[in-house]
This record gives C-alpha cells, structure tokens and sequence, in this order.
C-alpha cells in the first residue's frame, strides 16, 4: 500500500504534480504564484493546477503577476515543462479574498475531485493540495473532517496518518481531528498500535530509515506521575510501548510532551507520536511553522500540503508566505523518490543495500 501506482521508471522532475486550487477566497492562489515566480520549482516538477482561469488572472492581477502565463489543458497529458499547466474545473462569479463562501467552497471540491480522478488514471503522479476552508466544502460528496480523511476513504484504506513534518521534526498523532472530550476514549491499546506499526512503516519507505526511531508521548500532564493524574500511560500506552521494544523496535515513551519538546529531546528521534492534534501540532507549527508539510501517510499516492490554512485575515492583502508550499514541493519529491529507490531495490534481493537515513534540507529562497 505505500507504492505509487505510477512509472516509477520516471524521474520526480519530469513527473506531473496535481496541485488543487483549495479556497479560492484564501491564500492559495498567492502562494502557488509565487512559489512558481521563478525558474526554480519548475526544475523539479511539471505542475498541474486544478482551478479556474478567473480566479488564476485576478491574482496575478493583485500580486502585479499580469505576465505570469499559464499553458490552458484540456487533459493533464498535455501540460508541459517550464509554465504552470491549468486544467479548469469551473469558476465562482465573485472573488472576495478572505470571505468565506459555499460557491468557493463547491470549486474547491471540484478541483480536489478532478485532480485525485486524474491520479487514478496515471495523468498525474501526486497531488499537493492547497489549503481547504473546511466548513464551506461540506456537502453530500464531502462530508469529512479535512482532506485527510477524504483521500483516505477514496483510497479505500483505514491504514493511515497525517504527519506534520520538516527537516528536522515529524509529528504524527493517534487521534486527529476530533473534540478533546473524545480523546481519552479513542486512546485504546489496538490505535496505539495501529499508529505505531504506521509510522514506522512509512519511516521505512517514505523516508528511507532503515530502523526508525520512535518516541512515545504520553496523554496526561507529567504523562500521569505515576498514576497520580491519570493511569493511561501505566494502563494503556507503556505495555504498547512494551510489545514493541519486544519485538525489536526502537519505541520508546511514554514522555511528558512539554518536557519532551522543552528540551529538545525530540531531535533524538526520526518521528514522534501525539496523542492528540494539539498536543503534537502547537510545538510542530512553534517550531516549523513558515517550513512545515503536512502529509498523509498511508497512501499509495504522495499527498503533501502546506501546514497552514486559509488564513483569510490575510487573503487578498499580498502577505501570504509561500514557503510552506516550496517545502510540500520538495517533500512530495523526497517521498517519491524514496519509493521508487525502495522500489527498484527489493525487485532483485540479490542486489539490495541497506537503506540510509539522510537529513533533507531544500535550500529553497524566502518567498514572502
């Protein structure tokens, strides 16, 4: 399940990267013009935009982008090197950068359902999505907490994570995108180890770590003080851990996430588990917040987007960063390229080597 259905006989730069138009009333659209200002990202991906023509010329308009070209498909087999290729999926009849809309909303779904369909036909190889507003999409086809959940169910997989990550942190979470009164319940042996056995597979091939790392936060504070404020970590999350280290794992925890993330102690490790969104989201985003990637492992297409969302109180006003998205780029490519080496590696055992683990760092310019 953590193979790309594509040729993986292609290289990353002359493979079609889907990018979905997100909420064309957020900052999308800024940032994929500027993340595509230069010659720079052109040289790793041929990219493929699922949105509108109206939406594309009012911010090029804004930014002052006029002579920004695109290249207009009819079918992503046509998109060329070297220009942003736009497959139109529809339009809104009123733009309001910042303002919440269902008719922005709908357009979002469509470009989403338009990209993730021409994925599954092998037009393009993955997809970077840009950023939803999760309110104004919900409809009878979308009926999901976020993009995660969606690309989960039309992959038809239950075996998946969304991972906050960067050069130097990957924060995965046993519990997602549901109400903190809920979480203590969701926390069971059987999630926990689901997680785990998740996050150290897409370790392994994703990221090329041979024997992966992991750390274990516990659920309450000072992960319980030995029972004194909750039992979970004694009762529920330390005999995981335990079954794990058993067979051989580098699993370690249950830490206090303050302490944890206070000292530093996370550089130790290739990947922690959160219990909860917050918990591993609020020190990732403090931490990684202009570089970090959201990705979701699991899939067998890469899937990555900035970490941010539609941050309508800066929309339309030219201010959006566009790192965040440069960063999605190259993780996309780090993870697909990681596939096709995993790939290529176990077709003959004869002629596998051991897998390395390399710090990734992009290098890319400030695109504020």
């Amino acid at each position: 399940m953590y193979f790309c259905a594509n040729d993986f006989r292609l290289n990353f730069n002359e493979t079609k990267l889907g990018f979905t138009l997100g909420d064309a009333n957020g900052v999308g659209m800024e940032i994929m013009l500027k993340a595509f200002s230069s010659e720079y990202l052109f040289n790793h991906c041929i990219p493929v935009l699922y949105g509108s023509k109206a939406v594309f010329s009012h911010y090029a308009k804004m930014l002052g982008m006029e002579g920004m070209r695109y290249n207009l498909v009819q079918d992503a087999n046509q998109a060329r090197s070297g220009v942003i290729n736009l497959k139109e999926v529809g339009s809104i009849d009123e733009i309001k950068p910042g303002t919440p809309s269902t008719e922005s909303g709908a357009l979002a779904l469509k470009a989403l359902q338009a990209a993730v369909e021409d994925v599954k036909q092998g037009a393009i190889s993955n997809i970077v999505t840009l950023p939803i507003d999760k309110n104004t999409i919900q409809s009878d086809e979308f009926t999901f907490a976020g993009h995660t959940d969606f690309l989960a169910e039309t992959f038809e997989t239950d075996e998946y994570m969304m991972i906050l990550t960067n050069d130097d942190l990957r924060v995965g979470m046993v519990t997602g995108h549901i109400p903190i009164t809920k979480v203590a319940r969701a926390i069971t042996p059987e999630a926990i180890t689901k997680k785990i056995d998740i996050l150290l597979n897409t370790l392994r091939f994703d990221y090329a770590i041979r024997k992966p790392k992991i750390a274990v936060l516990g659920l309450n504070p000072h992960s319980g003080d030995n029972g004194l404020i909750g039992d979970e970590e004694q009762e529920v999350i330390a005999p995981v851990i335990k079954d794990f280290v058993g067979k051989g794992e580098l699993v370690y925890g249950p830490y206090p996430a303050d302490g944890f993330f206070g000292t530093k102690a996370y550089e130790d490790f290739d990947a922690v588990l959160a219990m909860y969104h917050d918990q591993g989201l609020v020190p990732f985003k403090q931490l990684a917040f202009s570089t970090g990637v959201n990705y979701t492992a699991g899939l067998p297409i890469v899937r990555t987007s900035p970490d941010h969302g539609t941050a309508y109180d800066i929309a339309g006003k030219g201010k959006a960063d566009a790192s965040s998205l440069v960063s999605a780029v190259f993780e996309a490519k780090k993870i697909y390229n990681n596939r096709l080496e995993y790939n290529e590696l176990t077709k003959n055992p004869l002629t596998f080597k051991s897998h390395r683990k390399e710090k990734f760092s992009i290098g890319v310019p400030n695109l504020k």
